[in-house]
């Protein structure tokens, strides 16, 4: 049976976390415009706290039951006040399609109610990325709005949904 695991970042991870902020075809559904450089993501490394409260985000590695990293789990654009955060997974090409990005969801639910108690997280995902929606749908996430034009892919605009799960 397949397992995962979600684990802080180590200066060891430095190469995963390149590959990963440097991949083009994840810059359509992020915030990226330009490569981050090694310096840059050490610098990171060094100097992120792992408290989402002086941080505002949170981010883990995904290992699968062999301790390989597989990708990354993100809690961002956190909420104090309001005890939301907005989630992201990204699983490296090789290990997609075997439920990992499921589990590790789930995992991360749990996570922001035992440990963080979060009130709320939600997400943002492209009209037409089924394989997501499917994934959130499943972790009692559900759609409360579309937002019209909300992502730009280089060629032109599309819709996203804005989903929600209550812990």
């Amino acid at each position: 049976m397949k397992t995962i695991r979600l684990r802080a970042l180590e200066p060891e991870d430095l190469d995963l976390l390149y590959t990963i902020e440097n991949d083009r075809a994840l810059w359509a559904v992020g915030c990226a415009t330009t490569p981050y450089s090694r310096y840059l993501l050490h610098d990171y490394l060094a100097n992120a706290t792992g408290d989402i409260y002086v941080d505002k985000q949170v981010r883990m590695v995904i290992e699968d039951q062999e301790h390989q990293a597989i990708g990354l789990v993100d809690l961002f654009n956190f909420s104090p006040q309001h005890l939301r955060a907005e989630v992201g997974i990204v699983i490296q090409q090789p290990f997609r399609n075997n439920g990992y990005a499921n589990m590790a969801l789930q995992a991360l639910c749990d996570y922001s109610r035992n440990i963080l108690h979060l009130h709320q997280l939600y997400a943002i995902v492209a009209d037409d990325n089924e394989a997501a929606l499917q994934m959130f749908r499943q972790s009692s996430f559900t759609i409360s709005s579309e937002l019209k034009e909300w992502i730009y892919n280089g060629e032109k605009y599309q819709n996203a949904y804005l989903l929600q799960t209550f812990l």
